[in-house]
């Protein structure tokens, strides 16, 4: 086809098809992705980045020729919106969708296949046509887990690509209804992962994560990222409630990736950090405390340009974080992860005694006293005056006693087990046997006398027989 037709074809499919109405969807309005509704949807809602989308399509050239068609397949394509599994015009496309939408896209090629294209059936620099119909779409689980715990439905898009980091400060408008009933309605300002000081449940500090400025979306939360089994008294939200929230992000705080701090940064924001989970410490909120205490292992973890002072400070801040958070594992009946903590510890002082004590604890919760023992007696021996550590031995003896008793107890109930068995057995080879007794009888008992004698018997009768009693005759 010569260029002079293509050219001519094309203007008029342009002028037929009416293209230059489509609205241009583009975030940067380039004329990218230009947008034409066939059939009006229902509903108010759109699907968002993240969600799971259903749509059946036709893509075809400009010139007609249909390259794909689930239509034609008879199954419709599911996909996750805006992470890049599908082209970026369809990205963006489907973004402007709402259920029950019919549209025609018309994508040029950087928002499709590029310079490239898909050959053999998408040539290079492609114009591409698409005919999509949403025809459902999931809400984005936020949870990181496949357990639908926090799903967010789109309200209102916000600005920009970035959001708020753990620890920074975010100020948010929210309501939060329970049954249908409004219980908090407020703007309030916090920082991520502290939320629970301010009574917001733990699935908010969760999906603002994932929020970006000036967004809107209604969330809703199972009781495992809401208030869980206890409830919230001040709001009135019974135990094992599920909640449903609308959240705006109004502004929050731009945190520095640890990477881009420097060394010197890095020690000054764990000194604060520690203290911050000192103070929630104090107050009893031991998961608030731990979450900082990690954070301060996390921001100093390995030594690299670090040196001389600054080193040795990088490593205290370092050991009491560790040290901090395995008395936080503590706490919260958290034994392995405990010891786990302390391990770490005395991986950078093999004979801490904080460490040392610490472990033996979360071994005797775990019901190793004999590995606890050991613990203890390391500190015992670095310090002959720790009464504590001597109290704690004792206990791990006790303990000790108390298992070599039930061992045991264990085993002589289980060697008689084995010795009734054997008897069980012997009894039953014994029942197998034939009984001796019983064919004697059979010979000369009392059907003996009830038969005609022998010729041998005849020719000899003083010989010795039995009588009706079981006596020999003749005695």
């Amino acid at each position: 086809m010569s260029p002079e037709i293509f050219s001519r074809r094309f203007l008029n499919m342009v002028e037929e098809s009416n293209l230059t109405a489509g609205e241009d969807v583009t975030p940067k309005q380039d004329g990218g992705v230009l947008k034409k509704i066939t059939t009006q949807g229902t509903g108010t809602t759109k699907p968002a980045s993240g969600c799971k989308v259903t749509v059946h399509y036709t893509g075809t050239l400009l010139d007609g020729t249909e390259f794909d068609s689930s239509r034609t397949r008879d199954s419709p394509f599911k996909f996750q919106l805006g992470k890049g599994k599908v082209i970026q015009g369809w990205d963006i496309g489907v973004a402007t969708m709402k259920v029950g939408e019919r549209a025609v896209f018309t994508i040029r090629e950087d928002y499709g296949y590029g310079e490239a294209g898909s050959p053999p059936k998408i040539p290079p620099k492609a114009t591409l046509v698409f005919d999509v119909e949403l025809i459902s779409w999931d809400p984005e689980n936020l949870s990181g887990k496949k357990d639908r715990g926090i799903l967010r439905y789109p309200v209102t898009a916000g600005n920009g690509f970035e959001s708020p980091k753990e620890m920074a400060e975010v100020k948010v408008q929210l309501k939060g209804t329970v049954e249908g009933r409004v219980f908090d309605e407020r703007e309030v300002t916090f920082n991520l992962g502290e939320g629970k000081v301010q009574d917001i449940p733990p699935g908010i500090d969760k999906a603002l994560e994932n929020f970006v400025l000036n967004e809107t979306s209604e969330l809703e939360l199972t009781p495992e990222y809401g208030f869980g089994a206890e409830g919230n008294l001040k709001f009135k939200v019974p135990p094992n409630a599920s909640l449903k929230y609308t959240v705006t992000l109004k502004s929050f705080e731009k945190i520095k990736d640890r990477w881009m701090l420097s060394n010197e940064e890095k020690v000054e924001e764990s000194k604060r950090l520690k203290e911050k989970g000192t103070n929630y410490f104090k107050a009893g909120q031991f998961d608030l405390a731990l979450k900082l205490y990690n954070k301060v292992t996390e921001y100093l973890n390995g030594s690299a340009g670090f040196e001389n002072e600054l080193e040795e400070e990088r490593k205290s801040l370092e050991l009491a974080g560790h040290l901090n958070a395995a008395m936080c594992h503590l706490k919260l009946n958290n034994h392995l992860d405990a010891k786990n903590s302390c391990d770490s510890a005395l991986g950078i002082d093999p004979e801490n005694q904080k460490a040392l004590f610490r472990r033996g604890q979360a071994y005797l919760s775990l019901s190793e006293p004999e590995l606890a023992k050991t613990d203890f007696e390391k500190v015992a021996a670095l310090d002959s005056t720790n009464k504590a550590a001597a109290a704690q031995i004792l206990i791990c003896n006790q303990k000790l006693k108390e298992i070599r008793s039930k061992e045991k107890q264990m085993y002589a109930n289980m060697f008689e087990k084995f010795a009734q068995k054997d008897r069980e057995k012997e009894e039953e080879e014994r029942k197998k046997q034939p009984d001796v007794m019983k064919g004697c009888f059979g010979e000369w008992g009392a059907e003996e006398r009830q038969r005609e004698p022998t010729n041998f018997e005849k020719e000899n009768p003083d010989i010795l027989m039995l009588d009706g009693t079981g006596d020999f005759k003749n005695m």
